[in-house]
């Protein structure tokens, strides 16, 4: 087994895989990963599958020409529902997908009630159906689809949070069935989780697919036969299809990874995109 940590693609819509990767550096601080954000066609959750499947495939395969990897991780919850078996097809990595974390909601709450917060082309799919049915079933699971937080969130990173009163709109429905446990199922929405905790303090527990994605990269990395360093740093790609989102630095400022410089186009793109450099400082 080589001592090397692997490389990952994550790719997203937008901003909300930044959420994985952060899961990905607490776990494997010198995981290095490529970032791609398709956020010239965000958000995807307002889009033809058609399309997103398209785009999809082709922008993994781009980046993998110029960023090759070891494996591919979709930290879109939208993209993973109608995606992967067309990129699974196309490439030759593994690729991990995100789901909703209805299991480990259901393992915490106590009284039963959850609320599932997602983007409208999430809550309704039947694999939510059969996420519930085979995971919670004794639950009531309360759905709630909001582009709009997406949005929210895809603007928060300068701050790091967005307005309480803009989200009580939103989670009235989880108020009303006095929830005790959220799912967060849109990798965006744990950039914003503790703008959510403020308008729901009652909530006991607030759960997303981070960790368990990290954990799956790290077996998939073992089972290529690399040893994940758990210590050190590395440097990151940050590569957008659109313009580089505003508060950028402020959130790689937070994240203690060093400034990013934006240097390079990234090729096959609609729109003018660039390519940053998170570099470490140890």
């Amino acid at each position: 087994m080589t001592n090397l940590s692997p490389r990952v693609l994550l790719f997203d819509s937008g901003v909300g895989g930044l959420s994985i990767a952060e899961a990905i550096w607490r776990q494997m601080p010198a995981m290095q990963l490529s970032y791609l954000a398709d956020n010239a066609f965000f958000p995807y959750g307002d889009q033809p599958e058609k399309r997103v499947i398209e785009r999809c495939v082709t922008l993994v395969q781009k980046a993998l020409e110029d960023f090759p990897a070891d494996m591919v991780v979709i930290g879109c919850n939208t993209a993973s529902t109608v995606v992967l078996p067309s990129l699974r097809a196309a490439i030759s990595l593994p690729v991990v997908g995100v789901v909703p974390a209805i299991k480990p909601a259901a393992s915490l709450s106590r009284n039963r009630s959850i609320g599932l917060l997602a983007t409208p082309a999430t809550v309704d799919r039947p694999y939510i159906d059969r996420l519930i049915e085979e995971y919670a079933s004794d639950c009531q699971i309360v759905r709630v689809g909001s582009s709009d937080l997406v949005r929210m969130a895809e603007a928060s990173l300068e701050q790091g949070s967005v307005p309480v009163e803009g989200l009580r709109p939103i989670i009235e429905p989880f108020v009303q069935a006095k929830v005790d446990t959220v799912v967060l199922g849109c990798t965006h929405f744990p950039l914003v989780r503790s703008s959510l905790q403020q308008a729901m303090p009652e909530t006991l527990n607030w759960v997303d697919s981070g960790e368990a994605i990290a954990r799956r990269v790290q077996y998939l990395a073992e089972q290529q036969g690399v040893a994940v360093s758990l210590e050190g740093r590395a440097a990151h790609e940050l590569l957008f299809t659109g313009n580089e989102p505003v508060g950028l630095d402020a959130w790689i400022a937070r994240m203690g990874k060093g400034r990013c410089h934006l240097t390079t186009d990234f090729p096959g793109s609609q729109v003018t995109p660039r390519r940053g450099l998170i570099r470490s400082d140890g």
